[in-house]
């Protein structure tokens, strides 16, 4: 059932409810006002004959004098009136004509009212002339009560019509702003973001208004935000795997090409029997082989941390710290590890050290800093991680580079958050909160898709 519909279904029961308790008190008072008139009607009547009677005491006639008393209660509303003597006379109520029709027998059966007979003897001069009977009729009274009924239904009836008119209207006008919410939510569903809801309404209705607005804009602001992720991403993609391409073209490919060009020399010589020359060419493989294989592993290392499936996150971040140590001793690291950030879970500490290879590798490449400092906190259910220098800060921190972008993507992907913060000359601070359960398993397939 539409709301339409139940708010009139609401009114309705709360009409009948109203009406039943109103018929149940009418009903009281309607029984008790018949009662009463027609207790009145019966001391009324029987005042008048012994009234009467004390009169004919001093009548010639006294029977002519019972005959005129009796026709006295003719057109009476309540009373019907025989003499019962030497002669018979008979005054009975008028019976009024119903404006609405015949009272129903229900409603009468619900008054109860009873006809009651009582009875006068007549004695006059000591001669008793008969008894005189007065016999209350409730018709006349119950129609009138009936009457004021059917009147007093009439407004309600009215009133009933015109308050249900006036919910189906108003309750169908009100409603249609969320009809047309309705429509602008699907059409948020499909991702058309830049939906907007306007008109006028009412307070209650335009908050939910200016909410859904505030909401379609930040999906746009999102959604915006997601495509120009997704293409940096891409590009950060492209870019690496262009430097891992170029990396083998310009540092493997020529000793590929060495070792190859001595193979084949040693094998000729050897076929000549010329040992001694052929024994130098195999030691220049094996020359070659040293820096190729040096090259790989650092080529591993920016796939992979080094060390983490081996020894875990401290010595895989060691690792790190050890690596730009050798190459940049006049810097100085500082690392620490909190005790509770173990046992984190393969996909958080690969995260932890994609967070710190990155800020190891921009903070010296980029910072020139003489201090770096490494701190891995786990705080309840999120472990914070932090990395400052004291380098060169930042120029533009609205545009954080690819590898940057990468981080960030990654973070989100597990449910974490990352801020950047720092100004030329002042240093740079990395900031990553993680949490330690909750979608990090669930996001791993989207994660392993992030290359860095």
């Amino acid at each position: 059932m539409s709301l339409r519909f139940r708010l009139i279904a609401l009114v309705c029961l709360a009409l009948v409810v109203s009406l039943a308790l109103g018929g149940v008190t009418a009903w009281v008072n309607a029984s008790r006002s018949v009662r009463n008139e027609m207790r009145s009607a019966l001391m009324f009547g029987r005042q008048t004959i012994e009234s009467g009677i004390e009169r004919l005491q001093q009548a010639a006639d006294p029977s002519r004098g019972l005959d005129e008393l009796v026709a006295s209660f003719e057109g009476n509303r309540h009373l019907r009136v025989r003499f019962a003597g030497l002669a018979e006379a008979v005054a009975t109520p008028v019976v009024e004509s119903p404006p609405f029709g015949a009272v129903p027998n229900w409603f009468v059966r619900i008054i109860r009212v009873a006809p009651v007979t009582d009875r006068v003897p007549i004695t006059v001069g000591g001669r008793d002339y008969g008894t005189i009977a007065l016999e209350t009729d409730p018709h006349n009274e119950i129609l009138e009560v009936w009457n004021e009924f059917t009147d007093s239904l009439v407004t309600p009836a009215v009133f009933s019509s015109l308050t249900i008119l006036l919910i189906y209207l108003f309750i169908g006008r009100a409603l249609r702003p969320l009809e047309a919410l309705a429509k602008a939510l699907e059409q948020v569903g499909e991702g058309r973001y830049r939906t907007r809801f306007g008109g006028r309404l009412a307070p209650e209705l335009a908050r939910l208004r200016d909410s859904f607005n505030r909401m379609a804009a930040r999906l746009a602001v999102a959604d915006a935000e997601n495509r120009r992720l997704n293409e940096q991403l891409l590009t950060l993609q492209e870019q690496e795997r262009s430097e891992l391409a170029r990396d083998l073209h310009d540092e493997v490919s020529p000793f590929l090409f060495a070792i190859n060009i001595d193979a084949a020399t040693a094998s000729r010589m050897l076929k000549a029997g010329r040992m001694a020359e052929a024994r130098d060419h195999v030691q220049s493989i094996a020359d070659a082989i040293r820096p190729m294989q040096r090259q790989v592993r650092s080529m591993l290392s920016r796939l992979r941390p080094i060390g983490f499936d081996e020894f875990g996150l401290r010595e895989a971040i060691e690792n790190m710290i050890a690596f730009w140590q050798r190459r940049r001793p006049d810097i100085n690291y500082h690392f620490d590890l909190s005790a509770e950030c173990r046992g984190l879970g393969e996909l958080l500490g690969r995260t932890i050290c994609r967070i710190v290879q990155e800020a190891l590798s921009n903070a010296v490449r980029h910072a020139d800093p003489t201090l770096i400092i490494v701190s891995i906190d786990r705080q309840g259910e999120t472990v914070r991680v932090e990395i400052t220098d004291d380098g060169r800060g930042i120029n533009e921190p609205s545009r954080p580079g690819y590898g940057l972008v990468g981080i960030g993507e990654r973070v989100r992907a597990i449910g974490g958050s990352l801020s950047v913060s720092g100004q030329p000359g002042e240093g740079f601070a990395l900031a990553a909160v993680l949490p330690c359960s909750s979608q990090r398993e669930a996001a791993n397939t989207s994660v392993q898709a992030v290359v860095l």
